[in-house]
């Protein structure tokens, strides 16, 4: 069992930064590829990025693809997603993601476990 528990979000104006923390318990957290989505009001969860369970390879959605950076520290169970040139459709819950296959995957699906959430808020 993973727990997931996201921090870091908050109200920025636009072209600013962001950078979402999500914490992960358990001793196997290594052995996982991390995603982070995010759903907009009135719209459906979207894929933003993903990372593979040592950090080599990491995937983007095209729309935060050269603006948003996912890493992630095994040492202190954490995944980290940098927001940067921030635009108001970026406004949106934010969620982290634990999936057992190590590799990135955008497919929701893929993934055994997410948080609860966290609010980003892009205004002008």
């Amino acid at each position: 069992q993973v727990q997931l528990v996201e921090s870091g979000g908050g109200l920025v104006q636009t072209g600013g930064s962001l950078r979402l923390s999500c914490a992960a318990s358990g001793r196997t957290f290594s052995s996982y590829a991390m995603g982070w989505f995010r759903q907009a009001p009135g719209k459906e969860r979207e894929f933003v990025a993903s990372i593979s369970w040592n950090g080599g390879t990491s995937i983007y959605a095209d729309s935060v693809k050269g603006r948003f950076t996912i890493s992630r520290d095994n040492a202190k169970n954490t995944v980290y997603l940098q927001m940067n040139s921030m635009k108001l459709e970026d406004t949106a819950v934010y969620y982290c993601a634990a999936e057992r296959l190590h590799l990135p995957t955008k497919y929701p699906s893929d993934y055994d476990y997410f948080g609860q959430g966290t609010q980003v808020t892009v205004s002008s």
